[in-house]
């Protein structure tokens, strides 16, 4: 797929959502951040928000699910229609079998890490899922200073998927913007997840083109 922006509708008007989606011109992606006030300290939306969306978009939504118990909740979003669904690796009781239900109903299955979770125990079970999500903030809140500390992971968990010779998407969440969107392609990841620095723009939709433009420079 190549790079890839998905702009996090975290940093949107959640009054006019619709018209928000719209302003964001070629993007690849709509990132939707689901937070349940358990597993992070902030509550956002939830299941009925995003069928919401799924009925007034063509756009694949990309659903990054901060909750506990996502073994229960997760597999909805993938039967109403998200083209990704991300559980975090810290919050799953079983996280194999997840994939395999998120995969069985029509969704790319997403294991997102939070900053201190390593990479390397996921080696082994990289054909099971379709995209690994490398936190480069702590989870819960948008606007938060990018973690440079984060990288070696990035380019851990590239050297991992490349090794595998499989179609696994790296994707960065955490203060994404032209001044870091670069680092984050070269150390390899391809799906950028931006709030602040698309929707703080005067204009969204140039904004995700200069991101996807910074990060195909970068990329090897």
């Amino acid at each position: 797929m190549g790079i890839q922006i998905a702009p996090s509708i975290l940093s949107s008007d959640f009054a006019n959502l619709e018209s928000e989606i719209a302003r964001l011109g070629d993007a690849e992606l709509v990132h939707v951040d689901v937070m349940d006030n358990h597993f992070v300290p902030n509550l956002t939306l939830g299941l009925p928000i995003v069928e919401a969306i799924l009925a007034r978009t063509d756009r694949p939504v990309d659903c990054h699910l901060m909750i506990d118990e996502p073994d229960r909740w997760a597999p909805a979003y993938a039967e109403a229609g998200a083209h990704n669904v991300t559980f975090h690796a810290e919050a799953a009781a079983a996280p194999v079998r997840l994939a395999r239900e998120l995969r069985r109903h029509g969704a790319r299955a997403g294991v997102g890490l939070r900053p201190a979770t390593p990479v390397e125990p996921w080696a082994d079970l990289l054909p099971e899922i379709d995209m690994l999500l490398v936190m480069t903030v702590e989870p819960g809140f948008g606007g938060q200073p990018f973690l440079d500390v984060c990288l070696p992971k990035i380019r851990r968990a590239r050297e991992l998927v490349s090794r595998s010779g499989l179609d696994v998407w790296i994707q960065v969440d955490g203060g994404v913007s032209a001044e870091t969107i670069e680092r984050c392609a070269d150390a390899g990841a391809d799906v950028f997840v931006a709030g602040s620095a698309v929707y703080g723009a005067e204009d969204a939709a140039a904004a995700v083109t200069e991101l996807r433009e910074l990060a195909a420079k970068a990329a090897h």
